[in-house]
């Protein structure tokens, strides 16, 4: 009987084998890296975007208001998702950049209150700036709206007392 001589393995196979293993490990380990990031970016945009929408919501809140009787600073908590729970604490402030003589009508002040007339109406224009700093999330934005809202003498000089009107 011719016998083929027996050759010791030298082990080629496992050191395959592991290199293999490590470089599925470190495939794996990437994977994930790479989809914690993108949740990560995908969570901020919807903190961003949940603030954004508290910040509208609470200038809504405040225009809604009878706007003149507090021109200050006020803050505002909002539920964005209607759970019951304040998500955000907004930060309103209007300041008033013009005023002007209304010098006819306009149809959304064709029916003037009684105390109002033509010759003592004001219409003002409003810079209100929503301010929202979230620590739970980290979110930060600042939303400006602009409104224009038709004021009485009185009202016009207690709201825009510093406004210089040209003649």
């Amino acid at each position: 009987m011719n016998a083929v001589p027996l050759r010791r393995e030298q082990g080629a196979a496992l050191v395959i084998s592991l290199i293999m293993l490590v470089l599925i490990t470190l495939l794996v380990i990437t994977a994930l890296n790479l989809g914690s990031a993108n949740f990560r970016a995908v969570s901020n945009t919807q903190f961003r975007d949940e603030a954004i929408a508290a910040a509208n919501a609470a200038i809504q809140l405040r225009l809604s208001n009878t706007f003149v009787d507090v021109p200050a600073t006020t803050t505002s908590a909002v539920d964005i998702n209607d759970d019951g729970i304040d998500d955000y604490n907004v930060r309103v402030t209007p300041t008033c950049v013009s005023a002007a003589v209304a010098e006819t009508a306009d149809p959304s002040s064709a029916s003037l209150p009684p105390a109002m007339s033509l010759a003592s109406t004001w219409n003002t224009v409003w810079d209100i700036a929503a301010e929202v700093n979230d620590d739970a999330t980290g979110a930060s934005v600042v939303v400006h709206a602009g409104a224009r809202v038709l004021l009485g003498q009185a009202d016009k000089d207690v709201a825009c007392p510093d406004i210089v009107v040209a003649p």
